[in-house]
């Protein structure tokens, strides 16, 4: 059987790479409810060395961060973009996350849109997509 390659491209190598190079993240949609994925994965990968910002307009803090409206209002710079958006919302997010400087944009499950994939590949960012940040270090680096 041949395996088929993701729409992104990367390999394990690739993703391991960028999991152990970007350590800054940024998780647009971030939710303070425990139940959603968003934070389960904010608090996950805390707990594994890594600096969370979260980026959602209807909350001050979330996970004991200060919480931006947009990534554009982060004052500090962003590695990576977590997206937990709906896709209609990405190409903004993405336009963003450019704007920033962020040198790689993740597309949860369920937040690929094509259009804002292709507009980061082109504007020189790593982009992954179908693909969740948590079970890839957990697949790729164990829980440790």
């Amino acid at each position: 059987m041949v395996k088929k390659m993701p729409v992104d491209r990367l390999t394990d190598d690739d993703i391991k790479e960028i999991l152990t190079k970007y350590k800054r993240i940024a998780v647009v949609g971030l939710s303070p409810k425990p139940e959603r994925d968003s934070y389960q994965v904010a608090k996950y990968l805390m707990e594994h060395g890594y600096e969370i910002i979260p980026v959602n307009p209807r909350y001050e803090e979330v996970l004991g961060k200060k919480s931006y409206p947009s990534l554009l209002d982060v004052p500090e710079e962003i590695d990576i973009v977590d997206i937990f958006r709906r896709p209609e919302f990405t190409g903004e997010i993405v336009e963003q996350a450019i704007k920033k400087g962020a040198k790689v944009v993740w597309f949860q499950f369920k937040t690929y849109n094509r259009d804002a994939f292709k507009k980061a590949k082109e504007a020189g960012l790593i982009a992954v997509a179908h693909r969740c940040i948590k079970k890839e270090h957990e697949r790729l680096f164990g829980n440790d």
